[in-house]
């Protein structure tokens, strides 16, 4: 078999274990293609839209820690690619796009398509090149690779339309030796560390994605330490379930226990977590930060002790600290900050159980309940988030659109057993937890992957799900269908401006669904949500389930200021005002 261009490339992505490389057909991708067709453990999956193809490519690197791959053709097809390589760059997670190019004789010359991909892909890629040599490679491909994994970022190798079918003058394979070293502070900084926390009263530990691969160390540390443990939303995965500690999120998708456990501090411990919103961070606490990245030390919030590492490797030298020092001089710690946490957490975690049942408002009397009953304004999403973590595999794969579908499953969606979690929850796009559930789904299709929808996000890319039917892939698609860009709304509302171009006029998923040969499901009554969830769930292949929920639920903040609610009381006088100026005019 000749030695191509074409040929090197997709040999090497199957030595390093890639299976799916996702993209859109045509142009410089031909030879690409073709040789994947050829290659028996590598699978071209055609998506309807490069945007989706690199979604899914990330979401299989997030969840192998291996190599995703995404194609896309000349001009329009590579430019299509950029949402979802932005993405997987912010989630800090290996992906490599092969970006088609016009023909070598061709470049600069402004020809049909032409874009300079060096230039377009300069901000999200760690590393980006032009193959102008068949000679090149392997070694420009094994340069772009390293990158990828070693600096767990996107790299970016554009190939002209007429190098794919060249051949190589040499037949060296390619070589991807690439190890990842254990890293730990400085001895002397650790000490300073277990000193501090030594002397500290109320500890609270904000534990992120990167303390997932050391939750053992972790645990036994909060133990050690009495603190309480506030999880980001991608450490629910891996903390949550069976942990005596944790007390969930804080931020605006938090609870009021992670925020008062935050506040009531005296030092905060960060470990492997960059969390952004620096509004949540309490002013004037001692605080250590462990990390791998020095960059990440500090930019959050002020930082007293600074510990470049792995989380496992630096929890451990803290407890060996710890437990060599003398005994405090008050005797043991005191557990009260954390009991009062879990005590506060599990009260919160009661009252909000009530809003997931179906019947709740059934309660609510007088004028309250004809304002909020959703016998007339739709299906409870807290009660359909609760159903889905009912029904739902112990090993489930979930996504989640960003907006309100990720606040539902933050709150009602527990991370227990082997559960996997993906979303957008850097970049914070749109459109994500389809595309995402797409690529989950081709690694294990015997895995169950529930995607959380948003009627908004989902109908941004509504065109993929003919990708999931044309490889039967069994994603059940739970669509949170209020009708509304329901964050937007909520953020206006907030801040006392009336509801304004968040209406969504949809049509009927189900039904778009059934005519695109997916089993669709809707659901208008609360009293059959429990029973269409389950006939998802048992439904073979791909299914999308139409909830029609209340587009007035809100999700209260962790600490919802008095501004947040005056300027929600002034918004919803506007619409009501407007409402009747409305009726009047008719």
């Amino acid at each position: 078999m000749a030695r191509t261009v074409a040929r090197v490339i997709v040999d090497a992505l199957s030595e390093l274990g890639v299976r799916q490389v996702f993209g859109v057909v045509g142009d410089a991708l031909n030879p690409l293609t073709d040789a994947i067709r050829t290659t028996d453990d590598v699978e071209w999956v055609g998506c309807r839209h490069e945007e989706a193809a690199a979604f899914a490519a990330s979401a299989q690197s997030q969840l192998t820690d291996r190599l995703g791959v995404c194609m896309g053709t000349v001009g329009p097809g590579s430019v299509h690619l950029l949402n979802g390589l932005y993405d997987a760059a912010k989630s800090r997670t290996p992906v490599l796009a092969i970006a088609g190019q016009v023909p070598l004789s061709e470049l600069g010359s402004d020809a049909f398509q032409e874009v300079d991909n060096d230039l377009l892909f300069r901000d999200v890629a760690v590393f980006r090149a032009t193959v102008t040599d068949p000679d090149q490679l392997p070694q420009l491909l094994e340069t772009a690779v390293r990158n990828a994994l070693g600096h767990k970022g996107v790299a970016v190798l554009t190939v002209p339309g007429d190098l794919g079918d060249r051949e190589l003058h040499h037949d060296r394979p390619a070589r991807f030796s690439l190890t990842t070293p254990t890293t730990r502070p400085e001895a002397s900084a650790v000490r300073r560390a277990a000193d501090l926390l030594g002397h500290a009263d109320r500890i609270t530990l904000l534990v992120g994605q990167g303390a997932r691969a050391a939750r053992e160390d972790v645990l036994a540390l909060a133990d050690h330490l009495a603190a309480p443990m506030v999880l980001t939303l991608k450490a629910k995965e891996g903390f949550e379930g069976d942990n005596a500690f944790q007390i969930g999120q804080t931020g605006l998708i938090g609870n009021p226990a992670a925020a008062g456990a935050m506040h009531s501090a005296d030092t905060l411990l960060l470990l492997g977590t960059d969390f952004p919103y620096r509004d949540w961070y309490p002013e004037g606490r001692k605080v250590i930060q462990v990390d791998t990245e020095p960059a990440h030390i500090g930019r959050r919030v002020p930082v007293d002790i600074g510990l470049v590492g792995d989380v496992g490797a630096t929890v451990r030298d803290l407890l060996d600290q710890l437990s060599a020092e003398p005994a405090r001089a008050d005797g043991a710690r005191d557990r009260g900050h954390l009991e009062q946490a879990r005590k506060h957490f599990l009260s919160w975690r009661e009252d909000q159980a009530r809003l997931a049942d179906p019947t709740h408002d059934k309660s609510l009397v007088g004028k309250v309940r004809s304002a909020l009953d959703n016998r007339e304004h739709g299906i409870r999403p807290e009660a359909l988030a609760a159903a889905v973590d009912r029904n739902a595999t112990d090993d489930a794969i979930f996504t989640s659109d960003t907006g309100m579908a990720t606040v539902w499953l933050s709150r009602f969606v527990e991370m227990r057993g082997t559960r996997r979690l993906l979303g957008s929850y850097n970049l914070g796009s749109m459109a994500n937890a389809m595309p995402q559930a797409l690529g989950a789904q081709h690694l294990d299709r015997d895995r169950q992957v529930v995607a959380f929808c948003g009627d908004g996000g989902l109908s941004m890319l509504l065109g993929d799900l003919m990708t999931l039917k044309t490889y039967q892939l069994p994603v059940k698609l739970v669509v949170f269908d209020n009708r509304r860009l329901g964050m937007v709304k909520l953020e206006q509302e907030q801040a006392g401006l009336p509801e304004f171009g968040t209406v969504l006029d949809n049509p009927d998923f189900a039904a778009v669904a059934t005519a695109m040969g997916i089993t669709g499901i809707r659901v208008t009554d609360p009293a059959d949500l429990d029973d269409a969830v389950r006939r998802a769930f048992a439904t073979e292949g791909p299914v999308l389930l139409d909830v029609l929920t209340n587009p007035d639920e809100i999700a209260v903040p962790a600490k919802p200021t008095v501004e947040q609610g005056w300027g929600f009381a002034v918004a919803k006088m506007k619409e009501l005002l407007r409402s009747h100026g409305d009726e009047t005019q008719h």
